[in-house]
């Protein structure tokens, strides 16, 4: 079957992005809805088969698609394997994010443990940024030398550092862009330009794919497969989502992707379950572009108030002149429409004279205590606004000599902007500081 996106019985084909989010791929074989105005879920464990024959089909069949072709129409057996559901949602996302297919997991780590899984071998090697979410800290520190896959984390804002980490068993460049928690940005075009030179000389099996975490900017924000990247990795938990109601994952990427990815996610078993995957394909990814427009619209008003604020060290937000890279996030974070697009993250740093981060625990207790509007909690993107402190919390698997050396330090925090009235957002941010 053609990619629907070319094909002239599709009418969403001339659309913009965020029309075709909403309506999604219109006609769909994933499921025959012709008479919903919203999307059924699939709630089937298990299909059922008109025959020996349509059985033996689709397991013949599965993962075998026609020059990488995922766009197929499916035979449904059980559910690990595909769903209709699942699937209508995968097609979104890609089109979200500009790529040839998705593939949805049972959560963000999954969908990075499988792409990684996917890409590197046993005695391969990967290089990444040298600040990485917790948990993906631990899966390249901890759980992948148990593979005898190794990493090298280094500083990817420098070009040099990254090169010089390349070896000839590396197979990965992985990187967040902006990085989890301090929002520095990865210059992925210039991260495609490094892989291309070490690429100059090796067999296809042997290329260095670059790997982006795009969870942070989303795919309103930022499209990295259109910057230079092979493949993306998100969480559907967050800004994707956007309601805080259910955990999920996605890769996408280019067509000779899917087989290798849809086979390791029936092995592994890390399948998004389809009813984590309806409210994504029918509130989260309709509602992006328009909730990614007002977080970024009470963002900068929040992030200038701190910046302001005598208690404040400093602040880093992509949208702020003040911000380090300002410059290189205006080239690289852009909507749907090329607008500049610094998403919904603040990060700052409360003053600390002792480093203890005693300060910042006060305001955030505070916050956790008494604020009607901001919510102490670890995830992000959500309508609701969230306050974390990442040196003890997302981030407290990396040692502590590990996160100071890194910037990561006691006294920052993480708040996640939601839809709240930006008003009320600052004032309760102005009453907590008023307690240390």
């Amino acid at each position: 079957m053609s990619n629907q996106n070319d094909s002239p019985e599709c009418p969403e084909s001339s659309h913009r992005i965020r029309t075709r989010l909403i309506h999604g791929h219109s006609p769909t074989d994933r499921l025959d809805f012709s008479h919903h105005v919203v999307p059924p879920q699939s709630c089937s464990a298990a299909f059922r088969l008109d025959s020996v024959k349509r059985g033996a089909q689709g397991f013949t069949e599965f993962a075998h698609t026609p020059d990488g072709d995922s766009r197929q129409v499916p035979t449904h057996v059980y559910d690990r394997l595909d769903d209709p559901t699942r699937g209508m949602l995968e097609d979104n996302i890609a089109t979200a994010e500009g790529g040839e297919m998705a593939l949805a997991f049972a959560s963000g780590m999954a969908a990075i443990y499988a792409t990684l899984g996917t890409l590197i071998r046993s005695g391969e090697h990967l290089v990444a940024h040298k600040v990485l979410y917790g948990c993906t800290y631990s899966l390249v520190t901890n759980w992948l030398p148990r593979l005898r896959i190794d990493a090298s984390l280094v500083d990817m804002t420098d070009p040099d550092a990254v090169r010089a980490a390349i070896t000839p068993h590396t197979r990965v460049l992985y990187f967040e862009t902006p990085v989890n928690p301090d929002l520095t940005i990865i210059d992925i075009a210039e991260m495609r330009k490094v892989a291309d030179e070490a690429n100059m000389d090796r067999l296809e099996e042997q290329k260095v794919r670059i790997v982006v975490d795009n969870t942070f900017a989303t795919p309103f924000c930022q499209r990295p497969l259109e910057l230079g990247a092979d493949v993306v990795c998100c969480s559907l938990t967050k800004a994707i989502g956007g309601f805080g109601t259910d955990v999920g994952g996605a890769v996408i990427g280019p067509k000779s992707l899917h087989d290798p990815l849809i086979f390791y996610r029936k092995d592994f078993g890390g399948s998004l379950a389809p009813r984590s995957a309806w409210p994504t394909l029918v509130y989260g990814l309709p509602s992006l572009a328009t909730r990614m427009v007002n977080y970024q619209s009470s963002a900068i008003r929040v992030a200038t108030f701190l910046a302001d604020h005598p208690k404040i060290e400093r602040v880093l937000y992509p949208g702020l002149e003040t911000f380090p890279q300002h410059r290189l996030a205006q080239k690289q974070m852009r909507d749907y429409r090329n607008r500049f697009a610094p998403g919904s993250m603040v990060y700052f740093e409360v003053k600390d004279k002792d480093g203890t981060g005693t300060p910042a625990a006060k305001l955030i207790d505070w916050i956790a205590e008494n604020s009607y509007c901001i919510t102490l909690a670890v995830s992000l993107g959500q309508i609701k606004t969230l306050i974390e402190c990442p040196y003890n919390m997302t981030h407290s698997s990396l040692p502590d000599a590990e996160k100071r050396e890194r910037g990561i330090v006691p006294g920052g925090c993480r708040i996640s902007v939601g839809l709240e009235d930006r008003d009320d957002i600052i004032d309760d941010l102005k009453l907590a500081l008023e307690q240390i």
